[in-house]
């Protein structure tokens, strides 16, 4: 069993890390196996939060609006992860979404980690649901506040030592730290239709446009098509 690593988990936008971005990072760093520093922190998004997302996650629009952007919040957590191993229940998706906004300001993030979640589908063929409620109902762990980033960070650690203790010893190759790897696509320019429907939607909402038509991407059109239709 590791005795220092980072567990960390992301609440976000949506499910795609081209598209979607942060909305709360949570981790907590471990030494000698116990907590030692945390990390908390809202991100502001550039788009309103959609109502599932709320829903899911408990988090409004106005509790990020005091929050600090991504290109402030970022390379602060990447300092606070240096050098560890990361661990996570699904840690692939979670550090998409790190790899992606890392990248959009031109930083690295190149991370060894170890999934929970590909673990528990090893050792626990049993069990229906794999998730993280799951797991943590079947092993007793509480999480007081579910899918909110640093409550679901300290669960995985919790779990993370607990499948250790019980399934380190036959499985080994299970709890080595593997690469993680994500490959970020050049974002792709807005269309020229997309261009000009936000043009129109603008005029029709008596709104200046705050965005650039030569660096606006694909992607941040379609977001900022959401947020005017809205």
């Amino acid at each position: 069993m590791l005795k220092s690593y980072i567990a960390f988990d992301v609440e976000t936008t949506g499910l795609n890390p081209q598209e979607n971005e942060i909305l709360e990072i949570g981790a907590l760093k471990v030494r000698d196996g116990k907590v030692a520093e945390r990390f908390m922190e809202f991100i502001r998004p550039t788009c309103s939060i959609a109502p599932a997302i709320t829903e899911l996650t408990g988090i409004t629009d106005k509790m990020v609006a005091g929050a600090r952007t991504r290109c402030q919040v970022i390379p602060d957590f990447l300092d606070f992860c240096g050098d560890d191993v990361l661990i996570g229940h699904n840690v692939s998706f979670d550090y998409s979404f790190m790899k992606c906004s890392a990248a959009a300001d031109g930083l690295p993030f190149e991370k060894m980690g170890i999934d929970t979640l590909k673990i528990a589908r090893k050792v626990h063929k049993d069990l229906e649901s794999k998730s993280l409620g799951s797991l943590c109902g079947y092993y007793h762990i509480e999480n007081k506040s579910a899918h909110r980033a640093y409550h679901d960070a300290l669960a995985t650690a919790k779990l993370y030592q607990t499948l250790a203790h019980f399934f380190e010893e036959k499985e080994p190759k299970l709890f080595q730290p593997m690469q993680l790897t994500y490959r970020v696509k050049k974002p792709r320019p807005a269309t020229a239709k997309q261009v000009a429907f936000l043009e129109n939607l603008s005029r029709k909402k008596h709104i200046a446009p705050g965005w650039d038509p030569d660096t606006l991407t694909m992607s941040e059109a379609s977001r900022l098509i959401e947020e005017l239709r809205r």
